[in-house]
Formats: C-alpha cells, structure tokens, sequence
C-alpha cells in the first residue's frame, strides 16, 4: 500500500474485495477510475472494477498511456468479456479511455498529479470538474474521498465537497469504511432516491389549471 500524506499506510474498503481494495489504496488511477465507473450500478462493483481491468490487460496496475493508447474495440472488449465489468460496458470502456487521454494531454499521464498539486479545495473541485465523466456531484464525492480516506486536504477542503466532506456522515462512497458504513451509505441513498421521486409525483400532481379570467 501507498503512505497517505500523514505517512500512515492507505486502506481501503470500498470494493469488499481485499485485491480490489489494495489496488484503489496505492493507485491514484485505479481511484478514479473506480469513481468513474460508480455510476447506475452497485458501489461494489464500480470500485472493483480497475483491479479487474488490471487483471485483463495482464498487470498489477493501469497506467493511463496504455489505456490512452489502446485500439478502441480491443479496449471495449476488456470490458464487456463476462463477468462485464459495467452494467453499460461499451460507453464506459470509452470513457475509461477518454479520461486516461485526458489525464496524459493535461498531467503527463499521473493521475495523482490532479490533487497534489491543488493548493486549495476549490481550485481541485474544478480540476476534477474538468475531468471527462466527472461531474458537479462525482467531483464533490471523489474531493471527499481524498480527503477522508486518501489523506488529502487542501486548505477548504471540506467546505469544496459540500455535504459529503461533513464529517461523520454518510452519504456516499467517500464514507465507506467497512461493510457497515456500506450499508448506510447505501440506505441514505435509498432513502433519498425514495424522497427526490415522492417530490417529483408530488409536482406532477400539482400541475397549473387555467389561470382564472380577471
């Protein structure tokens, strides 16, 4: 594993997969990765994601050149070979691709180089804003993963990633600890998909008659 700026060793557990979670603690790509891919499918597998693709291009870790460079169907292939890596593996292999392009034309390829150079929080809010898949929500949530788990903290950190920065919450990927912190989190999530579709019924119902003739 990878030594947080505070020199203690990262661990992770986002994916429930040790290989998984070790892989997303000492690779800032496979992170972000990771983060890409959580989108319409369980966090579980979203994170578990870039230790499989790691696996299928036959290395310990991804490296955004190869990726940047790899044939494009070849690319789609690694993720829809079964079990598929994404609910959606076609579009998400391409923006896999397109983000691993992104990070070499604008960081030199080194992922990391996206926060470590961020001397405040709003100013790495907008780099992770500018991110191919990434975005206003992803970016809020992968800030506050870096600053709680990751160990980076910028000055205004917390305040950048809005509530999911509030400690002691549980809001997102960025509060998973653990299977139980996983099912809160995931609970929260319910809970509020369940109230953002009762206040959508609620204004379809209350749709505007004909306003009366004065």
């Amino acid at each position: 594993m990878t030594p947080s700026d505070s020199g203690k060793d990262i661990t992770l557990r986002i994916a429930q997969n040790p290989e998984a979670d070790e892989l997303l603690g000492r690779s800032p790509l496979a992170a972000l990765v990771g983060m890409l891919l959580d989108q319409q499918v369980p966090m579980e597998w979203a994170f578990t994601g870039p230790y499989t693709l790691a696996e299928r291009m036959g290395t310990d870790d991804l490296d955004a050149g190869r990726i940047a460079a790899y044939d494009p169907d070849a690319f789609t292939e690694l993720f829809t070979a079964k079990p598929a890596l994404h609910r959606y593996p076609g579009s998400m292999a391409q923006r896999v691709q397109q983000l691993c392009q992104y990070l070499v034309a604008e960081y030199d390829g080194d992922a990391s180089a996206v926060w470590r150079t961020a001397t405040t929080g709003d100013e790495l809010l907008e780099r992770l804003k500018a991110l191919p898949g990434f975005g206003e929500q992803k970016a809020r949530i992968f800030l506050a993963l870096l600053g709680k788990q990751l160990g980076v903290r910028p000055t205004g950190w917390r305040e950048a990633a809005g509530p999911y920065g509030e400690a002691g919450s549980r809001r997102s990927v960025a509060d998973i600890t653990g299977p139980e912190s996983l099912v809160e989190v995931r609970a929260y999530k319910q809970e509020a998909k369940a109230a953002a579709k009762k206040a959508k019924a609620a204004k379809t119902a209350k749709k505007p008659g004909t306003a009366p003739k004065k």
